[in-house]
């Protein structure tokens, strides 16, 4: 697991298009083209984002995405997440919120919102784990949690992620030189 960077966009597309329809559906709160996938990957690292991502074998399987993190504080940030349906309910959604978590943290986030559809319990029940207060709509429900201050372990969480991140980058760019 490892922040995301612009150098990522085509695995960020892959990752959504793999999406079948009902976890595209979960995702975008509706159906949404190849093509509106590839829109809105071009716009996912705005000035005020962060985005990670969870890796298996080299291949991108989940993104979390954290937006409006530079805003005035007390900022309020929105939240998403995917996870490919092969590799749900094996702890991905859970460590890609906990780092995210950690990232609004180190941030002094005061509150994190996501929006998710109603039949979309996998995602309330992450939402409940993490203590975020449920508030129900017709069709919708909207998550929010209250960030901690910042920790020793929160910042050491980070710094660790973006070592593997940087590491990674530098490897990448070694592989791309040799013949």
């Amino acid at each position: 697991m490892r922040r995301l960077s612009s150098a990522d966009l085509e695995g960020i597309c892959g990752h959504f298009r793999r999406l079948d329809a009902g976890s595209r559906r979960a995702r975008f709160c509706g159906t949404v083209s190849d093509n509106g996938i590839t829109k809105y990957a071009l716009s996912i690292f705005r000035y005020d984002s962060l985005v990670c991502g969870a890796f298996i074998d080299g291949q991108l399987r989940g993104v979390a995405e954290l937006r409006g993190v530079l805003h005035f504080w007390p900022s309020t940030t929105e939240a998403a997440f995917s996870v490919e349906p092969d590799w749900q309910n094996i702890g991905i959604g859970d460590a890609l919120f906990e780092r995210l978590i950690s990232m609004a943290r180190n941030r002094s986030v005061r509150s994190i919102r996501l929006m998710c559809l109603k039949e979309n319990s996998l995602m309330r029940h992450l939402a409940v784990k993490h203590n975020a207060q449920l508030h129900l709509d017709q069709d919708a429900v909207e998550a929010v949690l209250y960030p901690y201050w910042p920790t020793p372990a929160s910042v050491a969480a980070e710094f660790i992620g973006e070592t593997m991140r940087i590491t990674h980058l530098f490897l990448d760019e070694r592989s791309l030189v040799q013949p």
